[in-house]
């Protein structure tokens, strides 16, 4: 179990949107205690980002549906750093913590004494994560961005979706915010390597993480095969630039997927299709020769694979040794056997929201932590005088008890 490997780590959270509270969630998921801190009154930009919307039960309150997915285990403090009453209590904060995580504009949080350099002379061994969207210096520094324009700037649009000349054919973005998401996996993988150096070195870190580096990296065999080869990777829609056939097919009641791997698989495919001298024509001989005859080959497999169900194409294939699966909706993935199998679908418990459904963090595998209940996401300012008691007596403070208690989330 990894669930409390955290446990006595501090986090204190000065994230929004989705790629810090995403590395957040997965430090709070595996034990750390995450303190978030959100604008009195209004709090994280993505508490409204939405229909759709979570209500409480009275009906007073609601949360988008996008906040729940990426702010579960933490705790919500509300704080205005402008003001010098919470910027002390802040600070207080900071004195206790092991990590912050924040993703505002260069140099924002220096104006305030918020920065890495600030904090350091008052706890020295803390890691400090900064994520943005072009990085500490460079000619884009100063520049703000979201997912969807890292996706553009890394390349990744440039071979996604259709070629142009074909029907919807033009760069696509991908249904997820995945640079968002796959910076806050980094971010997470940076955090957990620095707290393993500062046992050894008793040493704090700057962690500098930016979009538009992740955007870069996460182009994998992509990149690789530009620099490889020196031609930039064109867009193919659902077929792989590197492998043949791998992609998506129609049966005679909706679409699958085909992933024929190596030359032994393309020859059992073939047998099963009933055209067996495919796999010895010149064109299809092997992998290379598939891709470079990529149309013809995808319309005699097409022509073939009309003329049954999905579940027929299946289990023959699955008796071969050949990867398939189908293209499912989302109510499809959550009544999936073996999603259902690993509990990938979990519920929690709020006072003021009622049953909350939430998807596993696929870290957490162990059967027991598969059926474990999360904490749910925090109501605005839900921790604010708990936390803030343990530094300070806050009742004594008009200012604060009557800004940072709990709003509508």
């Amino acid at each position: 179990m990894i669930a409390e490997a955290l446990k006595g780590v501090r986090v204190i959270d000065l994230s929004r949107i989705l790629a810090g509270p995403w590395c957040t969630q997965n430090l709070a998921d595996l034990g750390a205690e995450v303190i978030k801190i959100e604008r009195p009154g209004s709090g994280d930009d993505t508490r409204g980002w939405g229909p759709p919307f979570l209500e409480s039960l009275d009906a007073s309150e609601s949360v988008s549906a996008y906040f729940v997915c990426c702010n579960r285990n933490k705790k919500s403090v509300c704080l205005d750093f402008k003001n010098p009453i919470h910027k002390k209590h802040l600070l207080d904060l900071v004195r206790s913590a092991d990590i912050v995580v924040e993703n505002y504009k260069v140099g924002t949080l220096k104006t305030y004494g918020l920065d890495y350099e600030s904090l350091k002379p008052i706890n020295p061994g803390l890691i400090y994560l900064s994520i943005t969207g072009y990085g500490q210096d460079g000619p884009k520094s100063d520049r703000p961005g979201y997912d969807y324009i890292f996706q553009g700037l890394g390349g990744l649009m440039s071979y996604t979706g259709h070629p142009d000349g074909e029907a919807g054919g033009g760069p696509l973005r991908t249904g997820v915010a995945v640079v968002d998401i796959t910076t806050g996996m980094y971010a997470t993988s940076a955090l957990l390597a620095a707290l393993f150096q500062r046992k050894t070195t008793g040493k704090g870190a700057f962690l500098d993480i930016a979009l538009l580096d992740v955007a870069v990296a996460m182009n994998a065999n992509q990149a690789s095969n530009y620099l490889v080869s020196g031609t930039a990777p064109q867009r193919t829609g659902n077929a792989h630039p590197n492998l043949a056939p791998y992609e998506v097919f129609k049966a005679a009641d909706g679409y699958f997927i085909l992933a024929v791997g190596n030359d032994t698989q393309f020859e059992r495919l073939c047998i099963l299709l009933e055209t067996p001298w495919l796999s010895s024509d010149p064109r299809f001989k092997n992998n290379a020769q598939r891709l470079e005859n990529l149309s013809a080959l995808r319309s005699l497999l097409g022509q073939a694979f009309v003329h049954a169900p999905r579940d027929f194409w299946g289990k023959a294939l699955q008796e071969r040794g050949i990867s398939w699966g189908t293209v499912n909706t989302l109510d499809d993935v959550f009544s999936d056997e073996q999603v259902m199998h690993r509990a990938m679908l979990s519920r929690t418990h709020h006072p003021y929201y009622g049953d909350i459904p939430l998807v596993r963090n696929p870290m957490l595998s162990s059967f027991q932590e598969r059926h474990q209940q999360p904490c749910p996401p925090p109501r605005l300012g839900e921790h604010t005088e708990d936390i803030l008691n343990q530094f300070s007596n806050p009742g004594r403070d008009p200012e604060f008890t009557e800004n940072t208690r709990p709003v509508k989330g």
